[in-house]
């Protein structure tokens, strides 16, 4: 980049600096929503809330189906497809 495309471009140096970070944030809530260890302790701090009885069984069922269903997808996309 030259010294006058960077002097032009200074006053927008802002907006990339917020979008780098937005997508660095994006990055990172995607690795943990596909995270299958971040799934399975979601699924252990359900089953402690379910036993101490703060949620109802309709609440937990609806909630382990989603939490299950996260982690199948997960460890779906995390093993290759040309098992032998």
């Amino acid at each position: 980049m030259g010294l006058i495309t960077g002097l032009l471009t200074l006053p927008i140096a802002p907006v990339r600096g917020v979008i780098w970070v937005a997508e660095k944030l994006h990055d990172a809530a995607e690795r943990e929503l596909h995270d299958p260890c971040v799934l399975r302790a979601q699924l252990a701090v359900l089953n402690r809330e379910f036993e101490d009885g703060g949620i109802s069984l309709e609440e937990f069922e609806r909630e382990e189906e989603r939490l299950l269903d996260r982690l199948h997808v997960a460890q779906a996309c995390s093993t290759p497809s040309d098992r032998r």
